[in-house]
């Protein structure tokens, strides 16, 4: 549970610090980057990463779309546009609490866990 609440802090964090860098109504695509705890295959995780997305993501105001991709070495790459940066906002604040985020939290180090946002106004 400990380890919950942290990543729930560090998820918060990086939300309030990504979403003053856009205006609410601009595209955003959105790339997270984590490592998959030790002894966590890729075929264990697929599964639990798109029960994240049917569940939840995909569910939230403004979602385009959601893809993601194995590394090397237990990465695990996730992109997901966004209509604005208010919906990702939106969507992260309300992960944590999302029945499917468990599972997908109980199987990654959330220190490793990278996110940034990058806006589509620049065509």
């Amino acid at each position: 549970m400990r380890y919950f609440k942290r990543l729930s802090l560090v998820l918060l964090t990086m939300m309030a610090t990504l979403s003053t860098a856009f205006a609410s109504d601009t595209a955003v695509i959105e790339i997270v980057t984590l490592t998959l705890k030790e002894g966590v295959s890729y075929t264990e995780f697929a599964p639990i990463d798109k029960a994240v997305e049917d569940q939840h993501v995909a569910k939230q105001p403004g979602f385009i779309s959601r893809e993601s991709a194995a590394g090397e070495n237990g990465e695990w790459l996730v992109i997901v546009h966004w209509e604005s940066a208010k919906d990702a906002d939106a969507s992260m604040a309300s992960f944590m609490s999302a029945s499917a985020a468990q599972k997908f939290v109980d199987n990654i180090d959330g220190s490793t866990m990278v996110m940034k946002r990058y806006s589509k106004a620049f065509k």
